[in-house]
């Protein structure tokens, strides 16, 4: 999971592409990247940390130009300490291209020995964006035609790539002198939305971006959702092109987003994210309701901030006072998104503080987004029963993580999840808590998916373990735990 941003503009980009950032910080903390161009010359600023610390007024200052793109990095390949290979990721030929991407690519073994013995192309580090610029220009030499590249060769291109990588990924690129490309993978697992706004010199200033809330902050009105498989490009004048770049597309985004990732002031291939909370949240109720014994609730808390929605409506299908019992340090960053299990487990005590007079005596259901690898729950609800609680019953927005995530969020080994191969009760009793209830799968599903036709079907790999992309079996799962163990 990352953020990424584009945009082509009448007027300088910088202070759009950094305010974007910002607004993006939830999708990754590790580091961060801003890319501009000024005519056929780029410039680039790059730094580990936050959008807030990285970049110095002097930075700003060198970022000329009114076309750009930027990156909030969240490592799932590669390291996250690694400050090569933070976005953007640039080749110099042809013509020169910078590139951001979010998403994670499956197939990396078989790209890096083709990249190596058939396109003769170095790579410089372990990240699957380096993989995925340097297929895209590979293709991008074998199309060009004459001295002028057009949006139709810049296509064709785009539908080489499709053929060669497998996995999720929604890119944005700036082709040097000639414009912004973007584009989404065929099952659209990972978000990208279209916006524009009217411009006095060029008609119109275009922006795409991994959540709508960025465009409409700015002033922009959202245009779409980039289709699965399909391409966009804009001139570095502004005109708009757009070609559907796969033969059989599907839209299969990430169940997760809704859960968790995405800020709940977001709209998804037309769901908006809030919405979707609260309707997880009346599901759970029912959930709830059922396998819990009745009296052994007198509160509901939510887990700031994702979980709110899901906890208010828990609260008012129940019956229940909603109280608001733990307080958050918003200076630290998300702890799921934290590069490590030690980073993890200290920072959560430094994210959270409960307050005692909303514990003392009372049966506390607290309602978290999701249940990963238990590390923050397992603070949680000693800190719930330190403060004084006399119960402690812990639900879960989301089913059971019992699966790799492999489409872009860490999620990598088995190992780590408490939920696999554990019943719900062997959980809860790693988990610590008097009661556990989970969200069934179903349920989600029909909760993210209700009041609208254009999504039919979710990626929800890391809970039912069925693959949408790429050949996704226990060998490549064993590759990829050897990998991150090592």
């Amino acid at each position: 999971m990352c953020g990424i941003v584009g945009t082509v503009s009448a007027e300088p980009v910088a202070q759009l592409i950094y305010d974007s950032l910002g607004l993006l910080q939830h999708r990754g903390q590790d580091s961060t990247g801003i890319a501009t161009a000024e005519g056929s010359v780029f410039h680039q600023v790059k730094s580990k940390g936050q959008v807030r610390e990285a970049y110095r007024t002097r930075d700003m200052r060198r970022l000329l130009g009114t076309m750009g793109l930027g990156h909030v990095r969240y490592a799932t390949q590669g390291k996250a300490s690694a400050e090569e290979e933070s976005q953007p990721f640039y080749v110099n030929a042809p013509y020169g291209i910078m590139l951001v991407h979010n998403g994670n690519l499956t197939n990396v073994r078989e790209l890096r020995e083709d990249l190596f013995g058939v396109d003769r192309r170095h790579m410089n580090t372990h990240s699957d964006t380096e993989l995925l610029l340097n297929v895209l220009a590979t293709e991008l030499q074998q199309v060009i035609r004459g001295n002028q590249l057009d949006p139709d060769q810049v296509f064709d291109a785009v539908e080489r790539v499709h053929e060669r990588i497998e996995g999720s990924y929604a890119v944005i690129a700036m082709i040097a002198g000639y414009g912004l490309l973007a584009f989404r993978d065929p099952n659209g697992i990972r978000p990208l939305v279209l916006a524009s706004r009217e411009s006095t010199l060029t008609g119109e200033d275009w922006i795409v971006a991994s959540e709508s809330l960025v465009p409409e902050a700015s002033g922009y009105r959202k245009v779409r959702d980039v289709a699965p498989g399909e391409a966009v490009f804009i001139t570095m004048g502004g005109e708009m092109t757009t070609r559907q770049c796969h033969p059989a597309p599907r839209l299969i985004p990430c169940s997760f987003e809704y859960v968790y990732l995405a800020r709940p002031d977001s709209t998804m291939n037309g769901i908006s994210v809030y919405e979707a909370r609260l309707r997880l949240g009346d599901a759970l109720a029912k959930t709830v309701a059922q396998y819990t014994p009745s009296g052994a609730i007198d509160v509901v808390m939510p887990i700031p901030d994702s979980a709110r929605p899901a906890a208010m409506q828990v609260a008012q299908r129940l019956g229940l006072e909603y109280r608001e019992g733990f307080y958050k340090n918003r200076y630290v960053g998300r702890t799921f998104i934290m590069p490590g299990q030690k980073e993890r487990t200290k920072s959560v005590r430094q994210k959270l503080n409960a307050m005692p007079s909303e514990f003392a005596g009372k049966s506390i259901l607290i309602v978290d987004d999701s249940i990963v690898r238990g590390t923050t729950s397992r603070e949680i609800v000693e800190m719930a029963r330190q403060t004084g609680a006399a119960r402690v019953t812990f639900a879960s927005a989301a089913p059971p993580v019992r699966y790799p995530h492999v489409y872009g969020i860490n999620m990598p080994t088995r190992s780590e999840l408490i939920a696999h191969g554990r019943t719900i009760p062997e959980a809860n009793e790693a988990l610590g808590a008097d009661y556990l209830v989970y969200q069934e799968v179903e349920d989600m599903k029909s909760a993210i998916l209700a009041g609208q036709s254009t999504v039919t079907d979710l990626d929800m790999s890391c809970f039912d373990g069925r693959y949408v992309s790429g050949r996704v079996d226990e060998e490549y799962l064993r590759w990829v735990e050897e990998t991150m163990s090592s």
